[in-house]
């Protein structure tokens, strides 16, 4: 059964709220209610159609045990319990979602980083096509992607470009994305036909603020210097680039791209405390569930979690045996809200059968 007490909780909290927002609100007050309302109205009216439907069976169940009743309208009766059970249990479902503990990053923005891997300028070519699916994914749901450092490949692609994707429930949705892709494809310049392999690594990270992470200036060294590659004169004359290494980590954050040291330090920092925060998730995610890495979503970046088949049109996601025949959809990006959608499902299964358990 559900959790009557919860449910009502729920349902005074939505009252609440929109009793409040009858009222003076300051403009901040007024965004967090309007976000909190939105946020509990699918829930509350799912339990209000459970409770609807609950007292429509007990009225039903009421007339079948009644003998006066004649055969035609019990079985007239009976019929319509049988659909309303069937939707009082996808309404159940539904709630027990709903009331999974959410990640506290679900909504936040993200730090994007995707590297060329084994393949060479093949690996670099598929970075870049990795990168050009989110952005469209990106687009897509509303949100705006900018690319905070880039390094190209030879002869295209990149062989490594972090970008912010910035948008409401963006980290909720690509969060499943890290691990390594790989790519099956007869390369342009191959004369022969031969299929090469080749992979790219992609990290999702949620985006941290200050009080997320705690972060003591003894233990950065920051390092400034002139950029290297394109910029003409400017690329000699001023030290913009910066390097900041946090130091209990080892982990190295190099940012050039703006010609503000400024702006470049900022970046380094975003980027350093995003991955300082999903350093210390993971070794807490793997000290709390020993088989955590046959989860879905263990963020293991070296675990391969998906092939992208060209010559066969089809892309599989080894973590839950899905292969879709819509290999140029999923690239761009029209349907890889498929695979997110049904990794999504994955994971709530898997916590619902943890919590039915405990």
């Amino acid at each position: 059964m559900l959790p009557q007490a919860k449910l009502d909780i729920l349902l005074a909290r939505h009252a609440a709220l929109e009793n409040d927002l009858l009222g003076q609100l300051s403009s901040e007050a007024y965004v967090r209610a309007t976000r909190e309302l939105s946020e509990l109205t699918p829930i509350v009216e799912a339990v209000k159609a459970w409770r609807a439907a609950s007292e429509e069976i007990a009225g039903i169940d009421a007339m079948i045990a009644d003998p006066a009743i004649d055969a035609d309208m019990r079985s007239m009766a009976e019929g319509e319990r049988s659909a309303l059970l069937a939707r009082q249990t996808g309404l159940e479902q539904d709630i027990r979602v709903a009331l999974l503990p959410k990640d506290a990053m679900d909504e936040r923005n993200v730090v994007l980083e995707i590297r060329a891997g084994t393949g060479g300028d093949e690996a670099s070519l598929f970075a870049g096509d990795l990168f050009r699916m989110y952005e469209r994914f990106a687009s897509l749901h509303g949100w705006k992607v900018e690319v905070m450092s880039m390094s190209e490949g030879t002869v295209g692609g990149f062989k490594e470009i972090v970008a912010e994707v910035k948008g409401r429930g963006a980290f909720a949705k690509l969060k499943f994305e890290s691990g390594v892709h790989r790519v099956q494809r007869v390369p342009d310049t191959e004369t022969s036909g031969r299929i090469h392999t080749s992979a790219a690594t992609v990290a999702v990270l949620p985006e941290v603020e200050d009080v997320d992470v705690t972060i003591k200036d003894d233990d950065l060294r920051i390092e400034t210097m002139r950029a290297q590659g394109a910029g003409g004169q400017h690329v000699n004359k001023t030290e913009s680039a910066i390097r900041i290494t946090h130091i209990p980590t080892g982990i190295v954050v190099m940012m050039q791209d703006s010609r503000s040291q400024h702006k470049n330090r900022a970046s380094a920092m975003n980027i350093l405390r995003s991955r300082i925060y999903d350093a210390e998730r993971q070794r807490i995610d793997s000290e709390r569930s020993a088989d955590r890495r046959g989860q879905v979503g263990s963020g293991d970046r070296s675990e391969r979690i998906r092939t992208y088949n060209f010559p066969q049109g089809r892309v599989t996601d080894h973590r839950i045996n899905l292969t879709l025949y819509k290999l140029p959809q999923v690239i761009a990006g029209e349907a890889l809200g498929e695979l997110i959608d049904a990794l999504t499902t994955e994971h709530q299964a898997a916590l619902l059968a943890a919590e039915s358990t405990a």
